[in-house]
């Protein structure tokens, strides 16, 4: 199986490698839907419609940004 390939390749050195994950392959079994594609939050979305460079520069709550922002 993929993951065990995976678990022992971080065990063996491989910085990149990921750790079996139990709680995954037991959502699996307990049949969890099929997954995949991708997320994109609101603040991400704004991000790009607005053209901003950093996330910060689009927060909802401005009075939680760093003095230095």
């Amino acid at each position: 199986m993929r993951f065990v390939e995976h678990a022992e390749a971080g065990r063996t050195g491989d910085a990149e490698a990921q750790p079996l994950d139990e709680d995954f392959l037991l959502a699996l079994e307990h049949g969890m839907p099929p997954t995949g594609g991708m997320g994109l939050g609101v603040g991400r979305l704004a991000m790009i419609l607005a053209g901003a460079s950093h996330l910060r520069e689009v927060k909802l709550f401005p009075h939680l940004r760093p003095r230095d922002a």
